[in-house]
């Protein structure tokens, strides 16, 4: 295999670019005249490669995104050389060119012979080009404009639609459908070669499928491997591995160490590994992988190999009936675990600067926060090998959606062609990862098609079952019999069956926020595995900064609005403002409120779904990351920003952790000027363990008053067993102030405070706070805060507020609290709390 990609002489241009011209800053008309070519990327895209010799203004910044969105009404080329050794070429049976990645409508010429049109950016296209190739080779691709496509698809068959966040049409292309738009990403449909191209030369025959089956003893002793393979002769047609044609498919296996465990075993034989060391998902042990080498030979000759790296375990999905219905819940080694974690979007709409170091760093601070999981959302683009190997390294468990999202579609021969051949080689890319906990059909369409979302009328709905309860399905048997497939999220496993079920399956609720419902609503509903929920909030006010003039920063201005792409959202923001804190006196200020309160609603639902354990089996929160700097559901922002509430899910995803059902004025009235009545004032403690060991803890709680003071307080130890929690009797406070006082609690395992907080009993714009006099220091490594009274909310940041530590967004009662800095350099720093918003 040789790699026609990096290192090749690749060059763009912009064809029509009277449309072009307008999008171009100075310096890029200057470069673009009449056939000017400028230098590529590849793997890159338009965008991308405009930007690096500065032809264009950057798209994220104040509306410029119009400008990227009206270049991409234009048709772009690429124009790639690369050389071939015509001895070695005459050596081989065939020769085939792989483009891994083609983004998305585009005609492909090799030497001036046309190969073929392709039309779908999610799949891998191959051609056999032996006979065209020659010791010089020009690749000509010419990419189509994906608006001008999707609006002469919309104008054709207009009954297909979407979200109205997307432009009219998307659900026409087979590309990522976040990249026209979405309630929280800008409309810039990138076009490109976003993957790499390759050059494969076949001698007889290839590898094109290599599955490893594995089975364990009842008590796991004891794992038996298989390993399936496909073979392809150099004619195209699959072919079986027989003594008549010579070949044979042999397996190595390796353990983590590196250490044989078997060598060349011939393929489909079982492969018996005593004593394995398991995998197992973050927070529950370790994720040791072993390495399956499969070679395709023919007498002494290497032909092919394959080589992956695999985690030994079984996860499944149990969605068994129980007393209140149907339990979904995974099953990791036999032990059934709490998921926790959150939605991922792709990280960026200009794909290229999408890379492994920045994938890492982000999907460290998931583990950071004590994520065991992660779901991949349908609508954007299956995420690179890196992404994957990542997730099998920190014990990520991986909820894959297929690229099908809030979208009607036809299921006419052309598309059903397309589709089977994208699930066919995402699947066989990433089947044998560790970490792929299970395959979903769809992103929200079964509920919307039901519903007759959209448009969805018999003859959608009818296509809808065909595809995704029919077509799917067949295709998961054949590809990845051994994971576990859902039909669609939400779901109740189908056919239109109440598809957002409590009861049943997996759900979405937004009934807090989109519904403007308060957030103790939560705690009405026992869901069985909570899939998507969320809460918006700005990001940072340096990340404001970074797309605004100092004359954009209102949320109400016309950029900042560009910036928010929920229509309702910021008048959501404002509505639930008001029901909490007082009115924030500057956006940064407004900013920082915003944060507490997606933290505090998210907390809300989480803390609540834990306590309630084996009847909930998952809370994965929409969403955690950006494709661009926006006002959005995420808890980090597009600059690697922490908001408040990965800090929060740090604390809320800890595997031991205590929490606080507390009955006061939210969980019964907020309106001051109601008729009195009596308010109930109580607590109820409830410690969750999603550790495989038990744990014997204390448990301390104390009614305080605004200044600190101990009013009453009491202490207790608890033993919880593991994957479990554990309710402490409920505790009535009449004597508890409503406006005055809160109570503090604590968790200590061998003596040290493992987690802890604070709750009120009236909204904390109601709360007689009192200045807690807060300071900070530096010592080392360490930033070390004090405050007199009670603090709520505290944030500490630095000048750049690119900080990542320990601990932040935190409640403190007095004394001090120090905080580990795990990045950044903490110069100039701030602290402040609610206390500040006024």
């Amino acid at each position: 295999m040789k790699r026609i990609d990096k290192d090749q002489k690749w060059k763009m241009r912009i064809l029509g670019t009277e449309k072009g011209n307008e999008c171009l800053n100075d310096k890029g008309r200057e470069i673009f005249k009449e056939g000017s070519f400028i230098k590529a990327d590849v793997p890159g895209s338009v965008i991308n490669d405009l930007l690096n010799v500065g032809a264009v203004d950057d798209p994220y910044y104040r509306d410029n995104e119009q400008k990227a969105l009206t270049l991409m009404k234009n048709d772009f080329e690429y124009h790639g050389t690369f050389d071939v050794d015509t001895v070695e070429l005459a050596d081989s049976d065939d020769a085939i060119l792989r483009f891994n990645g083609l983004d998305t409508i585009a005609d492909i010429t090799l030497n001036g012979h046309k190969l073929s049109t392709v039309d779908n950016m999610h799949r891998t296209w191959e051609y056999s080009v032996k006979n065209l190739l020659k010791e010089n080779n020009e690749l000509v691709i010419t990419f189509r404009s994906p608006v001008n496509y999707i609006a002469e698809q919309h104008k054709a068959d207009p009954g297909i639609l979407g979200t109205e966040d997307a432009m009219r049409g998307f659900p026409k292309i087979r590309k990522g459908h976040y990249m026209f738009g979405w309630d929280w990403g800008p409309r810039i449909p990138d076009a490109g070669i976003w993957k790499s191209v390759e050059l494969l030369k076949v001698k007889k025959a290839r590898l094109t499928k290599v599955y490893v089956h594995q089975d364990f003893k009842e008590d796991y002793s004891e794992t038996i491997l298989q390993v399936k393979t496909c073979v392809e002769g150099a004619d195209g047609k699959q072919i079986n591995i027989d003594e008549a044609n010579g070949l044979e498919a042999l397996v190595t296996v390796k353990d983590p160490d590196g250490k044989t465990v078997c060598e060349r075993i011939e393929a489909g034989r079982n492969i018996s590994i005593p004593n394995p060391r398991l995998w197992w998902p973050n927070g529950l042990g370790e994720q040791p992988l072993y390495t399956v080498i499969t070679e395709l030979v023919e007498g002494g000759d290497v032909l092919d190999s394959d080589t992956k790296r695999i985690g030994l375990r079984s996860l499944e999905v149990s969605t068994k009936k129980d007393e209140y219905g149907s339990e979904f819940a995974q099953i990791v080694n036999g032990v059934k675990f709490f998921a926790m974690g959150a939605d991922y979007i792709p990280e960026d709409n200009i794909l290229p600067r999408t890379n492994k170091k920045r994938t890492e760093k982000l999907l460290r601070q998931c583990v950071n926060a004590n994520f065991n999981s992660i779901r991949v959302w349908g609508g954007g683009v299956y995420p690179s090998d890196d992404f994957y190997d990542l997730c099998d390294e920190l014990g990520l468990v991986v909820w894959q959606d297929f690229m099908f999202a809030c979208a009607n579609y036809r299921l006419t021969p052309e598309f059903e062609a397309s589709i089977s051949a994208e699930l066919r080689d995402q699947i066989r890319r990433l089947a044998h990862h560790a970490s792929l906990g299970l395959w979903c059909g769809n992103n929200e369409m079964e509920d919307f098609a039901g519903r007759g979302g959209w448009g969805a009328d018999d003859a959608i709905r009818k296509d809808y079952l065909r595809m995704y309860e029919g077509l799917f399905p067949r295709i998961m048997k054949e590809e990845d019999p051994d994971r576990f497939y859902w039909p669609s999220s939400p779901s109740c496993g189908g056919g239109f069956d109440d598809s957002n079920c409590p009861d049943r399956g997996d759900t979405h609720y937004w009934d807090v926020w989109h519904g403007s419902k308060p957030f103790t609503e939560f705690r009405k509903f026992f869901f069985r595995y909570l899939s998507e929920f969320g809460f918006q909030s700005f990001p940072s006010i340096r990340t404001v900064e970074s797309f605004t003039l100092p004359e954009d920063r209102n949320v109400f201005s016309y950029v900042m609005e560009k910036h928010q792409r929920n229509a309702a959202a910021n008048g959501k923001i404002m509505n639930y403002m008001e029901q909490t804190f007082l009115y924030p006196s500057d956006l940064d200020t407004f900013i920082y409120a915003s944060q507490l309160m997606q933290a505090e609603a998210i907390r809300y639902g989480v803390e609540h779904f834990r306590r309630n354990r084996g009847r909930c089996m998952g809370t994965v929160y929409w969403q955690l990351n950006d494709c661009w700097p926006v006002a959005s559901w995420s808890s980090i922002d597009y600059y690697g920003r922490w908001k408040a509430l990965h800090y929060y899910a740090k604390r809320f995803f800890a595997p031991l952790m205590i929490s606080c059902e507390e009955e006061g004025l939210l969980s019964q009235s907020m309106n001051v000027n109601e008729e009195p009545f009596e308010v109930k004032k109580s607590i109820r403690l409830n410690v969750a363990n999603e550790s495989m060991t038990e744990r014997v803890c204390e448990v301390r709680w104390q009614l305080r008053d605004s200044e600190a003071n101990v009013l009453r307080e009491e202490s207790t130890f608890v033993t919880v067993k593991p994957m479990s929690a554990l309710w402490l009797e409920k505790v009535e406070l009449p004597e508890a102030r409503i406006y005055e006082d809160y109570v503090s609690y604590e968790l200590l395992e061998n003596g040290e405070i493992v987690s802890e907080g604070t709750v009120l009993f009236c909204p904390p714009k109601h709360f007689r706070f009192v200045d807690p006099k807060l300071a900070v220091r530096v010592e080392g490594s360490e930033i070390v805060v004090s405050c007199e009274h009670y603090a709520k909310g505290i944030e500490i940041r630095n000048e750049s507020d690119d900080l990542i530590l320990s601990d932040n967004f935190f409640d403190m009662n007095d004394g001090e609290k120090r905080v580990r800095v795990i990045e950044g350099i903490p110069d100039k720093i701030e602290v402040r709390s609610v206390w500040s918003i006024r």
